[in-house]
């Protein structure tokens, strides 16, 4: 049966159900992350340098995680175990936010939080990919994005909200955040279900293997090395936080740099994913790469909180034309039987690179000042933007081929 790509009811009931999953799960997370470095700044009074350290070290921590949890789930057969297994250990480590005390225990529970985003990316991604027909992978994967990112926005709109509730007490905020974090782990439970045509199981072992690293060709690593040089231009958002408050936004508003962001990027995500299904990879790795350039630009050198805002806006446009891009490019370029180890793979490479990318960031930053952070994230966006048009001159490193 041939799958039609303007058909949105087409998209599998899992892809819908993992969507609104990782919509409740960002609520949750979301509520939190932008109150985070002020937090841990202003009531912790810790360096933005160490602000950078916990953010990197807990993405890099995910990343790590992902390769062993997507592996498992290649050897097992099966990805909503580990699927559950994340999400579970995301919403039990939201309470360690509310109780922390101090910059370690703040670290514990990021860690806590991360490795439970670890778990669950590489078999979630797998999970989209093994249940939607190629023609449309693009698409599903925008959808999901696109869903999740809608928590992303709606999560720090609720934080402004809570804060002016409790009087810019973060504490009580933060144990709100547990209770959409436990509807996640609901949601999985009842509304998630395996593909049905997976293969059947195989021997657990670990790790990675050379035999198995070499049925990942060459495109496949492209799109890795491609990754790496997004990442190190791409830092933590924490720093879009910083840089917002630093220009005057007052600390009860800082949430807001995230709902800016967050709505660009959902209402940017599932367009982005259609497009991706029709026409060259490099294309739309062009324009995505334009305008994270536009945006640190817009971050570096702008003197007041309006143009500030115009370069959080241009980045979330960044975020929907790369990461569901990115996500698809993995699927297609990676063997079934592999595919949760891609996916693994993948973030394990561009996490450790997060790590790299923010601590470098909180050091430009402390000793030049927010502007050579965000000057500096140009000029990587900018050795990316040089790769993929000289890919291009080569041939297509990575082309998403259309089926419609």
């Amino acid at each position: 049966m041939r799958w039609r790509c303007d058909r949105v009811d087409r998209i599998p009931r899992a892809v819908w159900a993992l969507g609104v999953v990782s919509l409740l799960m960002d609520l949750s997370s979301e509520i939190i992350h932008p109150l985070l470095p002020l937090f841990l700044t202003t009531t912790l009074g810790v360096s933005v340098a160490m602000v950078g350290l916990i953010d990197g070290i807990a993405e890099a921590t995910a990343s790590i995680t992902k390769v062993f949890s997507g592996y498992i789930s290649d050897r097992i057969g099966r990805r909503k175990p580990l699927i559950l297994a994340g999400y579970a250990l995301g919403a039990a480590s939201k309470p360690l936010f509310a109780l922390a005390g101090s910059a370690p225990v703040v670290l514990g529970a990021r860690f806590a939080d991360r490795i439970g985003k670890g778990l669950r990316g590489a078999p979630r991604d797998a999970l989209v990919a093994d249940v939607t027909p190629e023609a449309i992978r693009g698409r599903a994967f925008g959808l999901r994005q696109s869903l999740d990112t809608v928590g992303a926005f709606a999560g720090p709109l609720a934080a402004i909200v809570l804060m002016a509730v409790f009087a810019g007490n973060m504490r009580p905020v933060f144990w709100i955040a547990v209770i959409p974090g436990i509807a996640a782990v609901l949601c999985v439970i009842f509304g998630v279900a395996e593909a049905e045509t997976h293969d059947r199981p195989k021997p657990a072992r670990i790790p990675l293997t050379l035999a198995d690293l070499k049925q990942l060709e060459p495109p496949f690593w492209r799109v890795v090395a491609l990754g790496v040089i997004f990442t190190l231009a791409r830092f933590s958002e924490a720093f879009l936080i910083l840089r917002a408050t630093a220009a005057g936004l007052p600390i009860a508003l800082a949430p807001a740099v995230l709902v800016v962001m967050n709505i660009v990027y959902a209402l940017g995500a599932y367009p982005a994913g259609i497009a991706s299904d029709r026409m060259p990879a490099r294309v739309l790795l062009g324009w995505s790469l334009m305008a994270l350039i536009a945006a640190d630009l817009l971050l570096a050198l702008s003197p007041g909180l309006v143009g500030i805002f115009a370069g959080i806006a241009v980045w979330g446009l960044h975020m929907a034309l790369s990461q569901g891009l990115l996500a698809k490019l993995i699927a297609d370029h990676a063997p079934k039987t592999l595919r949760g180890s891609a996916f693994g793979l993948f973030n394990l490479v561009t996490g450790v690179m997060l790590l790299a990318a923010s601590v470098i960031a909180g050091l430009l930053w402390d000793r030049y000042g927010p502007e050579a952070t965000f000057l500096a994230g140009a000029g990587f966006a900018a050795i990316a933007a040089i790769m993929v048009g000289f890919g291009e001159r080569r041939g297509p490193a990575v082309v998403a081929q259309p089926d419609c």
